[in-house]
């Protein structure tokens, strides 16, 4: 079975087009893709988490 494609954060924000202020200002109200917190501390995201995130958002923006 095949690992999940993780992402960087800066490769996500470019990716939406996103400053990391923003992102973070998403994140707090819970309207941002899901992180996942490795255990050395940086954070990743899923890229079926964006697709997902970003196919919800698609008619919103």
């Amino acid at each position: 079975m095949a690992r999940p494609q993780m992402l960087k954060l800066p490769e996500v924000l470019v990716e939406i087009n996103m400053s990391r202020a923003a992102f973070y200002r998403m994140r707090a109200r819970g309207q941002a893709p899901r992180l996942v917190k490795l255990p050395n501390g940086h954070l990743r995201v899923r890229r079926s988490d964006l697709d997902s995130w970003l196919n919800s958002h698609a008619a919103t923006y």
